[in-house]
């Protein structure tokens, strides 16, 4: 008969999540593999499963390889998408003039655990779409447009965050 593996603690769930928030802030993990292990830690009941959330972890890419974060997105009559492996910085900035933008971050990298988008619109639009347990705060200025934050609020405390200042003029 098999030793079966300790129970685990709120605390041995919450110091997990904490360690994968810290590999998805050193772009170990997308947001997408955080969010899916991150609901694996919470829902572990010993610590053998628990431990199964951080074992398959990808080794530390050497920085002369990575992409460097990228800070300005603009388009001027185009339609720009952006989506993959992207690295964020704290703030970046998006431009659309007469354009639309798509920015599709469920499998970006973030630098931070909290993130800033300025959104800047001239008669377009920007959508962003981000995994679940992402905490996003869409605020700015609306005139002659409209202003849409779909989903869910991100369950944990410590969750990432992305704020959306924008300031849309039509």
């Amino acid at each position: 008969m098999g030793e079966l593996s300790p129970r685990a603690s709120d605390g041995d769930r919450e110091r997990a999540v904490h360690a994968l928030r810290e590999h998805l802030v050193e772009g170990r993990l997308t947001l997408d593999e955080f969010t899916q292990r991150v609901e694996t830690a919470i829902r572990a009941d010993t610590l053998g499963e628990l431990s199964a959330t951080a074992e398959a972890l990808p080794a530390v890419r050497s920085p002369v390889g990575r992409r460097r974060p990228t800070r300005i997105t603009a388009g001027l009559f185009a339609h720009v998408v952006r989506r993959g492996r992207l690295r964020l910085p704290r703030r970046s900035v998006v431009v659309s003039g007469l354009s639309d933008m798509d920015l599709d971050l469920r499998d970006a990298e973030i630098t931070s655990g909290r993130m800033s988008i300025l959104a800047l619109i001239l008669f377009g639009n920007v959508d962003v779409y981000v995994p679940g347990g992402i905490a996003v705060d869409v605020t700015g200025l609306t005139v002659f447009g409209h202003q849409r934050e779909w989903g869910r609020d991100a369950t944990q405390p410590d969750a990432p965050v992305l704020r959306m200042p924008a300031k849309v003029l039509r």
